[in-house]
C-alpha cells in the first residue's frame, strides 16, 4: 500500500468543486485524512481567492495511475486541461507526495516544489503530517514550516458551510 498527498484548489465555484472532488477521491482512494481549509489570494496573477486544502490517503495504484486518476477528476470537475499554470480554475489536483519518490519525469514532479515555495501547500501539509519528512532534504514538514518566512502570509483558515 502506498501514502500519498493532494494539493488541492480551486477558485471557481469552490464551494461546489473541492467538496465534489473530496467524494470523488474517498470513492477512488478510500477514507481520507483532510486538513483546514486555507483562504489565500491568488498567486501570479489577479483572480479571486482559492481555497486550498491538502488531502493524505492510501492507495494500491502505482504512482502514474494515482495522477491519471487525479486529472480524470479534475476534467470531470470542468477543468480544462489548456488552462495555464497561473490562472483561475475550478479544480487543481496535485499529487505532491508518494511514499518516497523522488521523480521528476517532465509531466510527474514528486515530490512537488511548491511544497516548500507556498504556504497554502505547506502550512495544512505540516499540520496533517508534522513528523513526515520531506524525501530529499529529509527535514519533517514541521520544522520547515516553523522555518517558513511568514512576513508577507496572507493566508486563512476558513469554515466553508459543507455537509460531506
Amino acid at each position: 500500500m502506498h501514502k500519498g498527498y493532494i494539493s488541492i484548489g480551486s477558485n471557481i465555484d469552490k464551494d461546489i468543486h473541492i467538496p465534489a472532488s473530496l467524494v470523488a477521491l474517498k470513492k477512488l482512494f478510500g477514507p481520507l485524512i483532510v486538513s483546514s481549509i486555507y483562504e489565500s489570494e491568488a498567486v501570479g496573477f489577479e483572480g479571486d481567492s482559492f481555497y486550498n486544502l491538502i488531502v493524505e490517503f492510501n492507495s494500491s495504484l502505482e504512482v502514474k495511475e494515482a495522477a491519471k486518476s487525479l486529472r480524470q477528476i479534475e476534467l470531470d470537475n470542468g477543468r480544462s486541461r489548456n488552462s495555464q499554470k497561473f490562472s483561475s480554475r475550478t479544480l487543481d489536483l496535485d499529487l505532491i507526495l508518494y511514499d518516497d519518490l523522488i521523480i521528476n519525469d517532465g509531466r510527474l514532479q514528486i515530490p512537488r516544489d511548491e511544497i516548500e515555495r507556498y504556504a497554502f501547500v505547506l502550512e495544512p501539509l505540516a499540520e496533517i503530517a508534522p513528523e513526515l519528512k520531506h524525501p530529499i532534504s529529509r527535514i519533517n514538514y514541521a520544522t520547515i514550516w516553523l522555518n517558513y518566512d511568514k512576513s508577507q502570509l496572507t493566508q486563512k483558515r476558513v469554515t466553508p458551510n459543507w455537509n460531506l
